[in-house]
C-alpha cells in the first residue's frame, strides 16, 4: 500500500504530463524550408536574368513603394548584400527576410497549401465537368463562383490594410522631412523630376496605368480626339505645331492637367494573363473622377502596349500610383514584361483640354 506521499508524487507527475500533451496537441506545427517554397519563389521573380542573381537595379525595380527612395534602398541592398558584390544571391535575400516573417510565415505556408488544393480541384473540375449530371454542372460552378468571391474579399481587405499602413508610413515620413531641410530639398528635387520624366527604376514608375474611353455624356469626351492625336504628334521624331493664336502669354495661376504615358513590353506567352489583368484595372480606374480620359492602344509588331492617362493635375495622379488597385495591378503584371516599363508624364494648361474644338 502507497504511502501519503508516494500518491501526492504520482498525481503530480499525472498532471504534468497532462499538461504536456495538451501543449504538444495545440502548439503550431513546426514549418520546415520546403514549406517556404512560395516565399522563394517571390524572389525568384524578381530576378529577370533568371541568372540566381539579383543586381541593385533588379532590386530596386521590384521592391520599389514609393516609400523609400533610391539611397535608403541602396542602403538596404549593401546591408543585405555582405559580399557587396553588387550581385546578391536571391537565396540569401530569401534567408534575410525569412528572419522578418512573424506570422505571415504561416499565411505563406497557408497560401502554398492554397494554391496546390485549387488547382488540384481545377484539374478535376476539367475532367469531369462534362459528363456530370446538370445539378453537379451547376454546383461546381456555384462553388467556383463563391472561391472566387472568398478570395477576392481576402484580396480586398489586405489592399485595406496596406494601403492603411503606407498611408500612415508616408504621412510620418513627410512629418519627419519638414524638420529635415536637406531631405526636403531631396523630396522638392524628386518631384521636378517627376513631372518632366519617371525612369523605369524611379518608386512611380513600377506602378502601371492603362485606359478606356470616356463616356459621351461627359463634358470632357469632345476633346479626347484631339489629345490622342496630340499625344501621337509627341512621339513622333519631328512633331509639326499648329501656330498660336490669341495672346500666346499663360496666367501662372491657371491650372494644369498631367498626361502619362507607358509603353510596357508584354511577353507573348504572357498576353492573356495580361489581358486579364488589365481589364480588371481599367474598370477600377475608369471610375476615378480625378481621371479625365484613359485610352491603350497596342503595337502589333512589337508585341508592345502604349498606355495613356489623363488626370486633372499632378497630385491626383501621384495619388492615383499610390492606391491599392493601382499597385495591385502592378504586382500581378510584373512577370508578364519582357523588360522594364518606361514612363513619360507631360503637363498641359488646363485650358487646352477645354478648349472647343471647332
Amino acid at each position: 500500500m502507497m504511502s501519503c506521499a508516494e500518491m501526492i508524487t504520482m498525481c503530480l507527475l499525472s498532471a504534468k504530463h497532462s499538461q504536456e500533451d495538451q501543449r504538444e496537441q495545440f502548439s503550431p506545427p513546426k514549418l520546415c524550408s520546403q514549406d517556404l517554397s512560395i516565399f522563394q519563389d517571390i524572389f525568384r521573380r524578381a530576378d529577370k536574368d533568371d541568372d540566381g542573381k539579383l543586381s541593385f537595379d533588379e532590386f530596386q525595380n521590384f521592391f520599389s513603394d514609393g516609400i523609400l527612395n533610391r539611397e535608403e534602398l541602396k542602403e538596404m541592398f549593401s546591408r543585405i548584400d555582405t559580399k557587396q558584390g553588387n550581385n546578391m544571391d536571391t537565396e540569401r535575400l530569401c534567408d534575410y527576410f525569412s528572419e522578418y516573417l512573424g506570422e505571415y510565415k504561416n499565411v505563406l505556408v497557408a497560401l502554398d497549401n492554397l494554391n496546390v488544393t485549387i488547382l488540384s480541384a481545377m484539374d478535376k473540375t476539367k475532367m469531369n465537368y462534362e459528363a456530370s449530371s446538370q445539378i453537379e454542372q451547376f454546383v461546381t460552378r456555384f462553388l467556383l463562383r463563391e472561391t472566387m468571391n472568398q478570395l477576392h474579399s481576402l484580396q480586398n481587405s489586405l489592399d485595406c490594410a496596406l494601403e492603411t499602413i503606407e498611408a500612415q508610413t508616408g504621412h510620418e515620413r513627410q512629418d519627419a522631412r519638414k524638420s529635415t531641410p536637406q531631405q526636403l530639398g531631396r523630396k522638392c528635387n524628386r518631384r521636378a523630376h517627376k513631372s518632366v520624366c519617371l525612369s523605369p527604376t524611379d518608386p512611380y514608375s513600377g506602378i502601371l496605368t492603362t485606359g478606356l474611353p470616356v463616356e459621351n455624356d461627359t463634358p470632357w469626351s469632345a476633346q479626347i480626339n484631339r489629345l490622342e492625336q496630340l499625344i501621337d504628334k509627341l512621339e513622333c521624331t519631328s512633331p509639326q505645331f499648329e501656330p498660336l493664336k490669341g495672346d500666346p502669354s499663360i496666367d501662372p495661376t491657371e491650372p494644369y492637367i498631367l498626361v502619362a504615358q507607358r509603353q510596357l513590353p508584354v511577353a507573348e506567352h504572357y498576353q492573356d494573363q495580361f489581358n486579364l489583368s488589365l481589364e480588371s484595372y481599367i474598370k477600377m480606374t475608369s471610375v476615378q473622377n480625378s481621371c479625365l480620359h484613359i485610352s491603350t492602344h497596342r503595337r502589333h509588331s512589337e508585341s508592345a502596349y502604349v498606355l495613356y492617362e489623363i488626370w486633372e493635375d499632378q497630385e491626383s495622379w501621384k495619388n492615383h500610383l499610390q492606391s491599392a488597385q493601382s499597385k495591385t495591378f502592378q504586382r500581378v503584371i510584373i512577370d508578364c514584361l519582357e523588360n522594364p516599363e518606361q514612363l513619360r508624364t507631360m503637363q498641359f494648361p488646363a485650358s487646352w483640354w477645354n478648349l472647343n474644338p471647332n
